[in-house]
């Protein structure tokens, strides 16, 4: 099998409002694939209808060689955005009951929950309860509630959404490590930069139609080059300089584009000689998020956009 997942022309309406319009992709096995878009994208009704929570109103969606996701749910693994756990429950009757939905037997469930909770630095708690966790040790245990089947498929919706610097490292490594382990890893976001540094291939979508997938790698060579500038000093010299088209200021990084045709070492020797102090200057592939604006503004640039 190629492709964990195949969508062909899938389309979803809530009432009056199309979430997915005419949606095809393939996922393929083995890889890191990221959702990428805002808030109210379409990606989570997408995820859903990969999962089988929501069935497409036209089109097809095949997961793991079969029609009916539902029909291989025991070799997906699936983190929700909305997630929680059961306070009152230990962590191993928790992890012990995840692996049975799943079709885990009883016993190999509970040695396993044990097992993992050894492993991932939570044995001396495995027998108390949820609501004793901190926030980072309550998210590992999430994780492995998702991954205690040892699913061939991992679908994660928004993983990283309200974690601290610490946690998201956690949950960028165990996406890393599943994909080692031989795994298809699917997940959405809306910060591309979290996509940028590990995905392997992305989809970008916007009001529910695909704006653009591929390999990151073939996204970014096909979006145009940028200068990455890492800076001290005034940051509003920038847009002014002679051959800058646009600049996307974070306030001690910028991605700056230039003009058709501009040099960039003379861009650099205009830049030293503004005052701006220059840490870091590279020439560089267009960012996943800058050739997202620019993709659904119709090609525009926003001249000293920040």
């Amino acid at each position: 099998m190629n492709d964990a997942i195949i969508l062909k022309d899938v389309q979803k309406r809530f009432g009056d409002k199309i979430a997915v319009n005419g949606l095809s992709l393939n996922v393929p096995a083995g890889c890191i694939y990221g959702f990428l878009g805002p808030n109210g994208a379409g990606k989570t009704t997408t995820l859903r209808m990969i999962l089988g929570i929501f069935y497409a109103d036209s089109g097809e969606v095949t997961v793991l060689g079969q029609n009916d996701p539902t029909v291989v749910k025991e070799r997906i693994g699936y983190l929700p955005e909305d997630r929680g756990l059961y306070d009152k429950m230990s962590l191993a009757d928790l992890l012990t009951y995840f692996a049975e939905l799943k079709g885990m037997q009883r016993g190999v469930a509970r040695q396993k929950a044990y097992s993992l909770l050894q492993e991932f630095g939570l044995g001396e708690w495995s027998d108390k309860r949820c609501q004793s966790l901190s926030k980072g040790m309550a998210q590992k245990v999430q994780i492995l509630r998702t991954l205690i089947h040892e699913p061939e498929l991992v679908i994660l919706d928004e993983p990283f959404s309200g974690l601290d610097p610490v946690n998201r490292d956690l949950m960028r490594d165990m996406i890393v490590d599943l994909k080692n382990r031989g795994r298809s890893v699917v997940f959405s976001t809306h910060v591309m930069e979290q996509a940028e540094q590990i995905c392997d291939s992305v989809l970008l979508i916007d009001n529910g139609i695909k704006v653009l997938d591929g390999s990151v790698a073939d996204v970014r060579s096909a979006g145009g080059r940028a200068v990455r500038l890492d800076y001290d000093g005034d940051g509003s010299k920038l847009a002014t300089l002679p051959g800058v088209a646009g600049v996307n200021d974070a306030g001690k990084q910028a991605e700056i584009f230039l003009k058709e045709g501009a040099d960039s070492q003379r861009f650099l020797s205009d830049l030293v000689a503004s005052g701006i102090q220059v840490r870091r200057f590279d020439l560089t592939e267009l960012s996943l998020h800058e050739i997202f604006i620019r993709t659904v503004n119709g090609g525009t640039e926003v001249e000293g956009r920040g």
